[in-house]
């Protein structure tokens, strides 16, 4: 699906509807009807990409927002493609989401919870017994799973790209399963002197980082998967036991090493990325480094210091330099 208005490229609200002729349909009825809609996709999608930014900071790629370099990443078909595509997915069903429990949107509010079976008793004393009732203001996940559904899962045209579009409305959906299956019941005790005669329960979505780090789980155990002889399906590459499942991320090509710069494939390359110097693990400078080596410098920073708090209500502080030792890939 390269270049699809649902990319996560496109983060202006503006520009994803501008032309509206190149929209699917359903898009193209957001942009028309439901413009605040479009809003929260476009703060969703950056908050997908933050969360990309933070969950790759220690590895060679870091998922740069630098746009020429990520559009390249885009275009192709590789691990870091899934996982950006499934996090912005994800990233927008959580803020359309949060917004409406926020009462941002007339479309939408807290969820109806008349039909739902009985919170779980909560383990410990006390609660044996318990009347329960639901109340509060559940997140309505379902509604910003079908808005990041309508509006991330472009349609392809038939044709060569036929498998790539699968791949990416497969991972598309593993990020917004990432946020619907890992809902949380919340609940409130009421009753005298701290007794829990009544407790009042809601659904929350997981916070944003959860879903960050259970995606870079999925993101290393990737299923790597071709096409099949009918066009429609993916199978599995190599020694994998059992197909994925929906939750799993897929990719059909092999990452460089993005050792090197390089436009062609969207890799800044490590040079001057700062390392650690102890570290075994993709932050050290071993591997991200890739082999180069790395030199040390010390850099003089200026941070707040000795700050006191001056009724009411002023903290000041003083400006102290502070000598800081980084390593730096060569």
């Amino acid at each position: 699906m390269p270049g699809a208005v649902g990319s996560p490229l496109v983060m202006d609200p503006n520009s994803i509807c501008r032309k509206t002729k190149r929209l699917a349909g359903k898009q193209a009825e957001l942009c028309q009807l439901e413009p605040e809609i479009v809003q929260e996709v476009a703060k969703g999608t950056k908050l997908g990409v933050r969360e990309c930014q933070y969950q790759f900071r220690f590895r060679r790629w870091n998922c740069t927002s630098h746009s020429k370099y990520f559009g390249k990443i885009l275009q192709q078909d590789i691990r870091e493609t899934a996982f950006v595509y499934a996090i912005t997915a994800a990233g927008v069903s959580h803020a359309i989401t949060q917004a409406c429990s926020m009462g941002e949107l007339l479309q939408c509010g807290c969820e109806l919870t008349r039909s739902r079976a009985p919170p779980s008793p909560t383990a410990g004393p006390g609660t044996e017994g318990t009347a329960w009732e639901w109340g509060g203001c559940g997140d309505d996940v379902q509604f910003g799973y079908e808005k990041s559904q309508q509006f991330m899962d472009a349609k392809s045209k038939k044709g060569k790209n036929d498998i790539r579009a699968l791949i990416d409305l497969h991972n598309n959906e593993a990020g917004r399963l990432a946020v619907r299956s890992y809902m949380r019941t919340e609940c409130k005790c009421h009753g005298l002197s701290g007794s829990c005669t009544l407790r009042t329960c809601w659904r929350k979505m997981p916070h944003f980082r959860e879903v960050g780090d259970r995606l870079l789980e999925r993101f290393n155990g990737a299923f790597k998967v071709m096409g099949g002889n009918d066009g429609k399906t993916l199978i599995p590459v190599g020694d994998n036991i059992k197909p994925p499942d929906k939750q799993d991320l897929i990719y059909s090509a092999d990452s460089p090493d993005f050792c090197s710069a390089n436009r062609k494939t969207g890799s800044l390359g490590t040079r001057g990325r700062i390392c650690n110097s102890t570290a075994m693990d993709t932050s050290g400078c071993d591997l991200l480094c890739c082999g180069r080596g790395h030199r040390d410098e010390t850099v003089v920073l200026e941070e707040n210091c000795l700050c006191r708090f001056h009724w009411c209500c002023v903290v000041q502080c003083r400006k102290c330099s502070v000598r800081q030792e980084l390593s730096l890939c060569v």
